[in-house]
């Protein structure tokens, strides 16, 4: 499958009689080249002897929820005349073996922290989700399943992680934009591994679960799916398990248009098992994925599954027009070909429901021998468990261990960074840094907790390699598993490789931390393609992301402890590489306090008060100076993150920027200026590239000089 998209009917759709032919032949190659074998490339001999013994243990009932479950994603993508067909029927059988046989999951406990982890990375296909947890039993009713793509209903046009509302059970992440769900696999399966390297002991084992992806050529063909699949198979990540729905159909063409690469070679040359299955016999489905779970071979696994399409509905299957809602004109036919009643829709059988309770009541049962289990370990492991059991600490507490700066120094904000980075690693035994390549330049490195690798899962350092991209759809997944806290790191600059990944965190509220230094022109002579001007108001357009560019060393310790306290969304760290002084206008107590409310009054005026300075990260200290020239009338405000400030109350806000004193407000920033009118009438700022010069010049040749404040604000 190809793209997430509203599509009309392609122009490479077929007639019916020719789509049941390529049914036919594509189903009879399968059989010829495959069949059930699921033998891994090169490897059939060592893989002949476990799948031999493998079988699907009641193949009539699965097949028969499979057609049901290809009926409920008919009937709910015709009644809302939009959706996405092509998937939920190509891949019945998958979801069959996955949530009918072989997953690890209990439906009355969605985030059981031994679960197998479930990502639909081709996102457009949510009917196929929806229809599996209705049937195994989630807590999502029929009624929401047929109220598919219905303002609040549990069952949106694309999944929705379960911290967004409405609460989806059995969700695991917010997938769409394709790749993202493959990254966010990885990250989950990371997050596992150390979890497990952190937790498990000889005698308990209470993390040993999987990660499972489905995902289509247009996930793999995205670039963050193949960076994130480039870690995985570097670090070894042998708990991930890729199913890729091979039906040869992308949305606007037949997928041999756009690809012509060999997927299983380049995954193999990654470090991937590869398995190759037809997708819908189920019994080479269940070989593989034995094979896949229980191989623990270091090597994470890639399953293709050669599917059709839109199997189901002939008029459509194997053609482009499969892949959205062409088949909706069809439903009648295709239920009748299903052997679907006519005068039920969204039909689930007695006998498939009888299955799947008692399907459940087994996984109910291995769910409770868990339970036992994590008993013993909790009895024998007080301290592992205290450690799992700690409540997170508050952005206070985390900044009373955090040591003060000296006054008038001078600090770059990434250098305070470093140090306040420290204490958060001590507090925080489940907060997890990382940078792409850079952690010398981003200075996020954690000490005395270990570089995570595939010699060592229990660190907590990552290096992510230059994979911007797909380092911030790991992170989205370690933040998804629900156990970590998670940061990355990169120039501020190459922010713009990882924003489909941020836009990602911010909508799904995931408490990720970005820590983007090299903030401005300050970089000096790297020149205009490293130094960022548009880059921070582009950010704070993002909803639900906190931009916090802090001033001084004080102002950083609470921008970190704020980004790691926050529960509710990420968290962008703008961060200089030039030395700011520690400004001495109020107290560190005064900086750390204003810098979590989001503004404050830096410094005060003395007597009445005449004009507003605002003053953001570097420029805070050219505001101070600009106002201690402008005379005593003059206030100036710091306002390090707009987003928690605009948080406040209205008599707050109003008591740092009064209303009536925004026509004698000048506002300066070392970026884009059109934002900061909102709060004041005349901006000092750049609105143009930068230069190739050092940093003091680059500042005096744009313009960003106490001289030129002090004559704006005049």
């Amino acid at each position: 499958g190809g793209a997430g998209g509203d599509a009309e009917v392609p122009q490479e759709s077929l007639s019916r009689s020719q789509a049941a032919m390529l049914v036919a032949a594509f189903a009879g190659s399968l059989s010829l080249s495959i069949g059930a074998s699921a033998a891994p490339r090169s490897r059939s001999a060592v893989n002949m002897q476990v799948a031999a013994e493998a079988q699907v243990a009641q193949p009539v009932a699965l097949a028969k929820a499979a057609d049901e479950a290809r009926g409920l994603a008919i009937d709910s993508i015709s009644k809302a005349h939009s959706g996405h067909m092509g998937l939920p029927l190509g891949c019945a059988e998958v979801g069959a073996v996955l949530w009918g046989q072989e997953m690890s999951y209990n439906p009355d406990d969605p985030t059981w922290l031994n679960r197998d982890r479930f990502i639909l990375s081709a996102g457009h296909g949510s009917m196929f989700l929806y229809s599996w947890l209705h049937i195994a039993g989630y807590d999502l009713p029929k009624e929401e399943v047929s109220n598919f793509r219905v303002k609040d209903s549990k069952t949106p046009g694309h999944p929705e992680w379960q911290g967004m509302h409405p609460h989806t059970p059995g969700i695991e992440s917010t997938t769409g934009p394709l790749g993202q769900g493959i990254g966010n696999g990885v990250g989950m399966a990371a997050a596992a591994k150390q979890a497990a390297a952190t937790l498990n002991t000889a005698d308990h084992t209470i993390i040993d679960h999987h990660v499972v992806v489905l995902c289509g050529d247009g996930c793999l063909q995205e670039g963050v799916a193949n960076e994130a699949v480039a870690f995985a198979g570097h670090e070894k990540l042998d708990n991930l398990i890729l199913m890729y729905d091979s039906n040869g159909v992308t949305l606007d063409k037949m997928a041999e248009h756009t690809q012509s690469e060999d997927v299983s070679m380049r995954f193999e040359a990654q470090g991937w098992e590869v398995l190759e299955v037809d997708g819908h016999d189920m019994d080479a489905i269940t070989k593989a994925y034995r094979y896949a779970k229980d191989s623990d071979n270091g090597k994470p696994t890639l399953i293709v599954c050669k599917t059709i399409i839109g199997k189901g509905i002939d008029e459509i299957a194997g053609t482009c027009a499969a892949h959205g809602e062409a088949g909706v004109q069809y439903q009648d036919s295709g239920r009748e070909a299903l052997g679907l009643p006519a005068d039920e829709k969204w039909y689930v059988s007695p006998d498939t429901y009888d299955y799947f309770k008692s399907h459940k009541a087994e996984l109910v049962a291995k769910y409770d021998e868990w339970q036992e289990t994590f008993k013993a370990w909790k009895a024998a492991n007080a301290d592992k468990a205290a450690m799992l059991e700690k409540p997170a600490p508050s952005a206070e507490e985390l900044m009373a261990k955090m040591g003060g700066f000296e006054v008038g120094s001078g600090v770059a904000t990434r250098n305070a960074g470093a140090e306040v980075l420290q204490p958060i690693a001590q507090e925080m035994p489940f907060y997890l840094s990382g940078s792409a390549d850079l952690h010398g330049s981003n200075k996020n490195y954690m000490k005395g907790v270990g570089d995570f690798s595939k010699n060592n899962y229990a660190g907590r350092n990552f290096y992510y390699g230059i994979r911007e991209h797909g380092m911030g759809a790991i992170l989205n997944g370690m933040a998804f598993y629900g156990l970590h806290t998670v940061s990355g790191s990169t120039f501020l600059v190459f922010s713009g490789y990882m924003m489909g990944s941020v836009r990602v965190a911010a909508l799904s509220g995931l408490p990720v931390s970005y820590i983007w230094t090299h903030d401005s022109i300050g970089v000096g002579e790297d020149g205009p393609t490293h130094q960022p001007v548009e880059v921070v108001a582009g950010l704070r357009a993002m909803p639900n992301l906190d931009v916090m560019r802090p001033g001084d060393a004080e102002e950083t310790a609470a921008a970190y402890a704020s980004s790691v306290t926050r529960p509710d969304g990420p968290t962008a760290l703008i961060l200089s590489r030039q030395n700011l002084a520690v400004i001495d206008t109020c107290s560190a107590e005064e900086k750390r306090a204003g810098t979590l409310k989001g503004g404050y009054v830096a410094k005060k005026e003395e007597g009445e008060l005449e004009g507003i300075l605002i003053g953001v990260g570097s420029e805070l200290e050219l505001a101070i100076n600009a106002a201690k020239e402008l005379g005593k009338g003059w206030r100036v405000v710091s306002m390090p993150c707009v987003e928690a400030f605009e948080r406040q109350s209205a008599e707050y806000i109003e008591s740092v920027l009064p209303k009536a004193m925004k026509a004698k407000t000048t506002a300066a920033e070392a970026g884009y200026t059109a934002a900061w009118y909102k709060y004041a009438d005349k901006v000092l700022g750049v609105d143009s590239f930068g230069l190739s010069a050092p940093g003091d010049e680059v500042f005096e040749a744009k313009g960003l000089t106490v001289p030129a404040m002090v004559a704006l604000a005049k």
